[in-house]
């Protein structure tokens, strides 16, 4: 709902202020640029689409291959301990403490189509132990805070984007955006573990953290005073080879176990090549609305006067343009991915722009989409708390990816 009524008033404001730059500044040509703009971009988002369908088709193909094989099973074992100490409200022994680690761990490696039918179980095995069923537990607050902020391994689907945009190294955000989703992740759970009490500084909680942060400190002093360029070279050349070595490992390991690769490989590339269709329409749509929106102006107006807040300060404005991509991603995914590829269009791919849009979309999700699907589906109404912090989780990591985009892309 808070997608259509952003997508109308696109279009209301838009021909508003076209009507007004007609009539009171005899600008003649704005409502021809207006539709030329919006033809460009529907044939911009399908053609972006097409070029979605040969990665989107490879990777859920390799996807499904770990899946069979396990991997997603062996990653839930490791991060159990850290988990249970997150949700004390759920018994030991109970099914939800299944879903939820393989929700977790789905989301990690990638596999969107697997992780949200998992969330939904996890969320309606929570719900059977909730005495109060229109208000959320603290359990399912705590489970839906960290899947808005939850930390994915592999941005798969916006180096398959930067990919298609023509990036000259569609990895080289990788890096970056695994340390931003990991400083979303863990706001949030701060966030929620102040309102719920939990003690933070318990062993196998902090060793994860340990892990994550030692990881990212390797990763920063490690590169830090190098050039720019060196920068990159070196993180789209980790990333390059940890995503390989994850393919590598999924075909191998599934060989091992006996499994027909080859035909894992197929079953999924064939949901891969739906989905890839299947989002031509919803691409299409904001990229149209966000033509119309930038073509009157609209959109320079709002970056402009944010730029001027910011350069008051003394501050650089680069990043403004990348902030409507964090706006609208706490609404929509969809939304925020049209947003990235309008900013890498019209600043370059591997422009500092580009680079930071895709950072902010690797590492930070749709907190109202997850909110409505997850508690909708049980049917709470009563979500206490759980907004408020994944907002919060959504501010921090919209901070941290500026930051990241600085520190690496300068």
């Amino acid at each position: 709902m808070a997608l259509n009524y952003v997508w109308v008033g696109f279009f209301i404001i838009s021909f508003v202020v076209a009507f007004i730059k007609l009539l009171f500044f005899g600008d003649t040509e704005i409502f021809s640029a207006v539709v030329n703009g919006i033809f460009d971009s529907a044939k911009t988002g399908a053609e972006l689409s097409i070029g979605l369908i040969g990665i989107m088709t490879f990777w859920l193909g390799i996807m499904k291959v770990g899946e069979q094989a396990g991997m997603i099973t062996l990653f839930a074992k490791g991060v159990s301990p850290f988990f249970s100490k997150l949700f004390p409200g759920i018994p030991k022994n109970h099914p939800a403490n299944g879903s939820i680690i393989m929700n977790f761990s789905a989301n990690m490696l990638g596999l969107d189509n697997a992780a949200t039918p998992l969330g939904l179980k996890a969320m309606k095995e929570m719900h059977e132990i909730n005495p109060k069923k229109n208000t959320a537990t603290n359990a399912q607050i705590m489970f839906l805070v960290l899947n808005t902020a939850g930390i994915t391994l592999i941005p798969t689907s916006v180096i398959a984007l930067r990919m298609a945009a023509g990036a000259e190294n569609p990895a080289d955000i990788f890096i970056p955006s695994l340390i931003g989703t990991f400083i979303s992740f863990v706001s949030g759970m701060i966030a929620v573990a102040a309102y719920q009490k939990i003690n933070l500084l318990q062993l196998p909680i902090l060793i994860f953290l340990g892990f994550f942060i030692g990881l990212m400190c390797l990763l920063y002093f490690g590169l830090n005073g190098l050039p720019p360029e060196d920068i990159q070279k070196i993180t789209g050349l980790i990333g390059g080879l940890l995503i390989f070595s994850i393919i590598v490992l999924f075909i191998v390991y599934a060989a091992t176990k006996k499994i027909n690769v080859y035909d894992s490989f197929i079953e999924g590339a064939k949901e891969g090549f739906k989905t890839s269709v299947m989002i031509i329409p919803f691409l299409i749509a904001i990229l149209v609305a966000i033509s119309a929106f930038r073509t009157t102006g609209c959109m320079d107006y709002i970056v402009d006067g944010i730029a001027s807040i910011v350069s008051y300060f003394g501050l650089d404005t680069r990043f403004v343009p990348t902030l409507p991509v964090g706006f609208m991603k706490t609404l929509s995914g969809g939304g925020a991915r049209g947003l990235m590829i309008d900013v890498m269009d019209t600043y370059g791919v591997d422009s500092f722009q580009g680079r930071l849009a895709s950072i902010i979309q690797g590492s930070s999700e749709t907190t109202f989409y997850v909110l409505a699907v997850y508690f909708g589906s049980v049917g709470i109404k009563n979500t206490k708390y759980a907004l408020t912090c994944g907002l919060i989780a959504d501010l921090v990591g919209l901070i941290a990816a500026i930051f990241l985009g600085y520190i690496f892309f300068g």
